[in-house]
């Protein structure tokens, strides 16, 4: 009984260090968040009331929105779509090989692994929209800047993402696989991918979707779609069109989220 007992209490104390543990993690969390609210001016209450009837005048501008140019909107939004399915296309290929590479169950050696994780977070760590201004000046202003950008960019993010689904597979077909002398493509094909197809399908398919928010923004930077239409508003103070490009936008990415939602369920 006085076993039983001391275990127990032995819980409770752990508990009791873990919940105290966990409080003042989110403690410091919160503290932290609120000093970047006041650094950034988010209590200024005086700057915040200024800026209400800039913010009224700007709203009555937008009100109605003219959607008497629509028809030439058309071939920017295909040509946005185009470039979110191209971006996302062309991330793939080059992430998986990367992604086989930078998990360390299926990486050929420690350095391989480094060097892959570095690569991957160097081009997760330049924004697409920087990478569109380099591209734009490389290669011109159009849809080709934009795929180069959001494909490169994504590598970073959906390469990380299926590596760390592929390091988390279950490692007996594998282990099963090297015994019965198995080549490391056998490997791969036949113990790795089976497991997270699933899961890459589903971050392929949220990337492209988030690839079609991000292209309109690449347009405003000269790489083609919507995004050049509305800067071209905004540079005319042309702010009923811009609410009107602003509806357009939001209806397709309503449509795009939910033909991405229709084929996970399908690859499901």
């Amino acid at each position: 009984m006085t076993i039983v007992a001391d275990r127990h209490l032995t819980i409770l104390s752990d508990e009791r260090r873990a919940a105290f543990r966990h409080a003042g993690l989110a403690g410091a969390i919160a503290v932290v968040c609120i000093i970047s609210l006041w650094i950034t001016g988010f209590f200024d209450a005086q700057r915040l009331m200024e800026g209400l009837p800039a913010l009224g005048q700007l709203a009555s501008e937008m009100v109605p929105p003219d959607f008497s140019r629509w028809q030439s909107w058309i071939r920017p939004l295909i040509d946005t779509l185009a470039m979110s399915i191209a971006g996302t296309a062309l991330a793939v290929v080059i992430s998986l090989p990367l992604a086989l590479l930078a998990a360390p169950n299926t990486s050929p050696n420690a350095v391989v692994y480094q060097g892959c994780r570095v690569v991957l977070s160097a081009l997760r760590s330049v924004p697409e929209i920087i990478m569109g201004i380099i591209f734009v000046a490389a290669v011109g202003f159009g849809a080709l800047p934009g795929v180069l950008a959001l494909a490169l960019h994504s590598v970073g993010m959906v390469g990380k993402f299926y590596a760390e689904a592929i390091e988390h597979v279950d490692p007996k077909p594998l282990e099963a696989a090297r015994a019965a002398g198995a080549s490391s493509f056998q490997i791969i094909t036949h113990a790795v991918l089976p497991q997270v197809l699933p899961q890459l399908a589903d971050i392929t398919i949220y990337r492209w979707e988030y690839h079609f928010r991000a292209s309109a923004v690449l347009g405003i930077v000269g790489a083609g779609g919507i995004g050049f239409e509305l800067i071209a508003a905004l540079r005319i103070i042309r702010y009923d069109q811009v609410s009107a490009i602003l509806l357009t936008i939001l209806l397709c990415v309503i449509v795009v989220d939910g033909l991405g939602a229709w084929l996970r369920k399908q690859l499901k």
